[in-house]
């Protein structure tokens, strides 16, 4: 699979809506978690990430504006033992409940489906990362309706295990803007994991789209022992 410029992906679309990107530093010793969220309406701008735990949730960055919180607040990641779940939706409850149940990370999905956001049907990205005794497996999932038909739901899994250094993947959920706007296609797109998280983030955020990004968020875990640093950048301060 060719290897793509993030920056060039995020650069050359102005819109695809909320992005996933896991994978593994360059240099073998971290696993990299990046979250992204954007905005056309005045309710989906009015955002910001806040620490919860060890994850992150969504708030209103003013209140008083805030109109329809059920699509738009929620909680992007939450850490299970030595699993990162990462959703752009409140699926993330979802695969942590199941998984606290035993169930895997695709079984606890095949309760959701797309967004009922009609006629976008926003498809459901998510995401999981599995750190234990030194190895690193990743996971990625997209539930999208049948080319806009919402009668049927599409799910596919993508499971990258022993992941290389240097190596990751990005999904997002809309191909590029439009009306109603087109559900991504293909498999995650293979890109390129530095080493260093600060010039990561900069790079991601710096390259979004000024008037549609809302919020990043990204984390490096040691594969070693599991510590994490994490950095977020929301546009509302």
């Amino acid at each position: 699979m060719e290897v793509l410029s993030i920056e060039k992906e995020l650069q050359e679309n102005s819109y695809p809506g909320r992005g996933i990107i896991i994978g593994r530093s360059a240099d073998g010793t971290k696993a990299v978690a990046a979250y992204f969220i954007m905005g056309r309406s005045e309710n989906s701008r009015n955002r910001i990430f806040v620490e919860d735990g060890e994850g992150i949730r969504t708030q209103a960055f003013d209140p008083s504006k805030l109109t329809d919180p059920s699509l738009i607040i929620y909680a992007p990641v939450r850490v299970l033992g030595n699993k990162t779940i990462v959703t752009n939706g409140d699926q993330t409850d979802t695969i942590y409940e199941g998984m606290d149940r035993q169930m895997t990370f695709e079984q606890s999905l095949r309760t959701r489906e797309f967004e009922p956001d009609g006629p976008n049907y926003t498809p459901r990205i998510s995401g999981i990362l599995h750190v234990e005794s030194g190895n690193f497996n990743y996971a990625m999932s997209i539930l999208k309706s049948n080319n806009g038909n919402p009668e049927s739901c599409r799910r596919y899994t993508f499971a990258y295990e022993n992941a290389a250094p240097g190596e990751g993947h990005f999904i997002h959920t809309y191909m590029h803007d439009g009306d109603p706007l087109p559900s991504f296609e293909g498999e995650p797109k293979q890109i390129a994991i530095p080493d260093d998280m600060e010039a990561f983030a900069d790079t991601l955020w710096n390259s979004l789209n000024e008037d549609n990004k809302v919020s990043l968020f990204v984390r490096y875990i040691n594969i070693a022992d599991g510590t994490y640093e994490s950095k977020i950048i929301n546009k509302n301060q």
